[in-house]
């Protein structure tokens, strides 16, 4: 009886170890980082193309899933980007003043790792275009405006190092596009270009659209400015149109309004509804009441005192754009009858129709008295 006792307690024991150490292999199964890590530039303004190889030939998981973490950013930013893919290559935007750092590594999860997920080491690379004259040398107070989602408005001022007769082009590029393009529609002051008017954006909204503002002078070196914009992010809409203010048979304000023209998407838009009863002043104090995605809103009667005009104004939302420009304000101005003033035009019929009825009673009165 002991025997087999000890018999089935070592026969136990051996399959433990043989789980044990089966186990301990799939837990300890290493992968390698990827190899040959590079960023390059195809000349696209700032979209960058990572590459790299696979690990090394003689690792092969069969029975895994090999996939690969990409992390990058432009030094000095806080946050990394990250991407997960299990192809070798992809193309990232990055603004070209600033060095871009990547990193890279192995994921490996499955049966060989008892489907645990298995990290390799990191792997490194930066690019750093090489950038000529110094930063005061850029241009100035960049700015752009996507109007009415139809065209894009940029403009900006020389810089105080630039000296008399400087150039400056415009340049820009997103997805889809086969090379860079510049500007034909240049705004111009004194000879000099300051602002670009560009058309025809449709295929960039919801991409990266990157810009360079390259300036070139016959005495100085000019530091381009590059810029990675995102057209839903700058959109600003025409006023609402059609503001209409009205009484209902209650007695309810009643305003409404239609969405602007131009190529803005009507789904897009929120609106912003202010009152006063200061109408002319520039300085009146307007209260916002609401702002909504409808295109009318009712004022109950009890909210009615001393609310003279209703103005709106409209923005990209929130559903469509992280932010945007508010529209001009569209403005409306009426008079609501007080109570008393209500009562005055009903008693004002009934007077005159009795005094009316008085003067004639006291004509037929003075013919009769003429006849006899």
């Amino acid at each position: 009886m002991a025997l087999r006792q000890l018999y089935a307690f070592s026969v136990a024991l051996m399959w433990g170890c043989v789980a044990l150490v089966s186990s301990s292999h799939y837990y300890h199964t290493a992968v390698a980082p990827p190899q040959d890590l590079q960023v390059t530039d195809p000349g696209l303004l700032g979209s960058l193309d990572i590459e790299w190889k696979r690990p090394p030939n003689g690792q092969t998981f069969n029975e895994c899933t090999v996939k690969y973490k990409c992390e990058y950013r432009n030094t000095g930013d806080r946050d990394w980007k990250v991407i997960f893919t299990r192809k070798l290559k992809f193309r990232a935007g990055f603004d070209l003043s600033r060095t871009a750092e990547v990193k890279v590594q192995t994921l490996l999860e499955g049966r060989c790792t008892n489907d645990v997920e298995v990290q390799s080491d990191w792997i490194y690379a930066t690019f750093q275009v090489p950038l000529q004259g110094k930063l005061e040398s850029e241009v100035q107070n960049f700015h752009c405006i996507y109007h009415d989602w139809e065209y894009l408005k940029c403009t900006w001022q020389p810089s105080l190092l630039a000296p008399h007769g400087a150039h400056y082009g415009l340049y820009y590029w997103y997805e889809g596009l086969d090379h860079t393009v510049q500007c034909d529609d240049y705004i111009r002051d004194h000879g000099v270009n300051v602002g670009c008017m560009l058309q025809n954006l449709s295929q960039a909204e919801y991409k990266d659209l990157t810009i360079c503002v390259n300036g070139s002078a016959a005495a100085a070196l000019l530091r381009p400015l590059y810029v990675t914009l995102r057209l839903q992010n700058l959109a600003k809409p025409s006023p609402p149109k059609q503001l209409a203010v009205s009484m209902s048979a209650s007695e309810e304000l009643r305003v409404a309004w239609s969405p602007p023209g131009g190529g803005t998407p009507p789904q897009c838009l929120e609106y912003e509804v202010q009152l006063t009863g200061e109408p002319g002043d520039a300085k009146a104090a307007w209260t916002s009441v609401s702002t909504q995605m409808e295109t009318t809103l009712t004022i109950p009667r009890a909210n009615q005192s001393r609310i003279s005009c209703v103005r709106v104004r409209g923005k990209t939302s929130i559903f469509c754009a992280d932010q945007g420009f508010w529209s001009e304000w569209t403005q409306e101005c009426f008079s609501v009858p007080r109570k008393k003033d209500k009562q005055l035009f009903i008693l004002i019929p009934v007077i005159v129709s009795l005094s009316c009825s008085f003067i004639i009673f006291m004509l037929i009165g003075q013919c009769k008295k003429r006849s006899l």
